[in-house]
């Protein structure tokens, strides 16, 4: 994998603090977003490049990690583990009564050392031409899937760009915002030949202008005028699957709610479950009321 600058990516320097971090951070997310630049590969890119590079700084171990070790900063707690094993291998040697010829590899499981390790503990690590290279597990990716509220209420397929490479999931009915899936294997190659490593996947769901989510209930605002209030009467709400008949019981107040079972949105990996609609009536006043209609309210108001 190649090496990636991340606080070049984020145009900050290596003493940038977290609030300078959280700032560019800021930045760049709003510039490079997907919303913003629609079927442009080289910005969708960049907004991963950009929310990777985050996630790594402005977290102080993962940064403490990755100044130390760049690429391999996810390995970090290995090398560490080699380069006490080393020690140790070598203090052994040099206690030795045998021969002196101690084969460093034994310390470490049967495994040699890549270059990685010869240029950290010196070029003794892997003088054995038939010592295998240590192998690690490649690193982890982090991504962002956008949606509205509507597409997280079916069951779909999307495609998401992850480090140039196209791959198409399907997204479950019912996902939550900042809901996290992963996808095993689709993370980085590993290291001579170890397992790749994982993507996971952040659902960030848009508010939508009509509805608002709590958990698996949706909630409305309904219109219904003076008359209907008073008298009672039906109402057609339009859900987020279909059209309903809803009945308005008369002389309702201002905020009323009423319940719609199972109208809601769809429990995640239940089929055929969902929650509950609740509809707030609101009251519409006529407006532009006739002579006729005015001197009619003013007889209800003397009654």
């Amino acid at each position: 994998m190649d090496f990636i600058d991340y606080y070049s990516v984020l145009g900050i320097p290596k003493t940038a603090s977290d609030e300078d971090i959280k700032k560019a951070y800021r930045k760049l997310a709003r510039k490079h977003h997907p919303d913003l630049n629609p079927n442009d590969a080289e910005a969708n890119k960049k907004f991963q490049q950009i929310n990777e590079a985050n996630e790594v700084l402005s977290d102080s171990e993962k940064r403490k990690k990755y100044d130390q070790y760049g690429k391999d900063w996810q390995h970090a707690e290995q090398f560490e583990q080699a380069r006490q094993q080393q020690q140790s291998g070598r203090q052994y040697a040099q206690s030795s009564t045998g021969t002196g010829d101690y084969d460093f590899s034994d310390g470490f499981g049967g495994t040699g050392f890549s270059d990685f390790f010869s240029s950290m503990f010196g070029q003794d690590a892997g003088t054995r031409s038939e010592r295998r290279q240590a192998t690690f597990r490649g690193q982890d990716y982090q991504s962002e899937l956008h949606l509205n509220l509507r597409d997280a209420y079916t069951t779909h397929k999307q495609t998401l760009t992850v480090n140039g490479k196209n791959i198409r999931i399907t997204v479950p009915a019912g996902v939550e915002n900042g809901q996290k899936i992963k996808l095993a294997g689709y993370g980085a190659p590993g290291v001579n030949g170890g397992p790749n490593g994982d993507l996971f996947i952040t659902f960030v769901i848009a508010d939508d202008s009509r509805y608002k989510r709590k958990g698996n209930d949706l909630y409305v605002t309904e219109e219904v005028d003076l008359y209907t209030a008073l008298l009672g009467g039906e109402k057609v709400i339009e859900t987020l699957a279909n059209k309903v008949k809803v009945m308005v019981s008369p002389e309702i107040q201002n905020g009323t709610k009423v319940r719609l079972k199972g109208k809601g949105f769809p429990i995640y990996k239940q089929d055929g479950s969902f929650g509950d609609l609740y509809v707030q009536w609101q009251i519409k006043l006529p407006t532009n009321l006739t002579d006729e209609q005015k001197e009619l309210f003013q007889k209800l108001a003397t009654l």
